[in-house]
């Protein structure tokens, strides 16, 4: 192709045919599609559906990218064991995902680990001393305490899924 209209044409056609979308993550990045309008591991998000009060149903379509939520080089999966965080609604059998990154805020739930050795996942809060506690979300359970060089960030929790079948 000689010109860049000529691309740009084509380029066109194949996104109003729904095998290519603009991506999101640069200027002239661009997304192929499995087909017409179905992104490679997505959804269709049909609305909203009340957990409390009804609500009206109205019908909506659009679709949820679980690409964008699930996959990059920077995300793990960790399959939960124990019922440290289950009033964060992670409950044990459950996968969370995790951004690995070796920062976190105060209030993030984290994978932790701890003098190098064993792992947990809890809310991390620092203390102004130098320490680092690790809340349980489980009233049942007491908060970790340690020195803020004992505790290594290995990730934060993004999302979690569970299966009920």
């Amino acid at each position: 192709m000689r010109s860049r209209g000529s691309v740009h044409r084509y380029v066109s056609r194949l996104q109003d045919k729904g095998y290519l979308r603009r991506a999101p993550h640069g200027a002239r990045a661009l997304e192929v599609l499995d087909g017409p309008g179905d992104p490679a591991g997505s959804l269709p998000l049909l609305g909203r559906i009340a957990a409390g009060r009804p609500i009206e149903a109205i019908p909506g379509q659009d679709t949820l990218n679980l690409a964008d939520f699930l996959l990059g080089p920077d995300r793990y999966a960790l399959q939960v064991v124990g019922d440290s965080m289950i009033e964060a609604g992670i409950l044990d059998g459950d996968t969370v995902v995790v951004r690995q990154q070796d920062r976190a805020e105060d209030g993030d739930i984290v994978v932790a680990l701890i003098d190098g050795q064993e792992a947990t996942l809890k809310r991390l809060k620092r203390c102004g001393d130098g320490m680092i506690e690790l809340i349980p979300a489980n009233p049942a359970l007491a908060a970790m305490v340690y020195s803020a060089e004992r505790v290594t960030i290995q990730g934060v929790v993004v999302g979690q899924l569970r299966s009920y079948r």
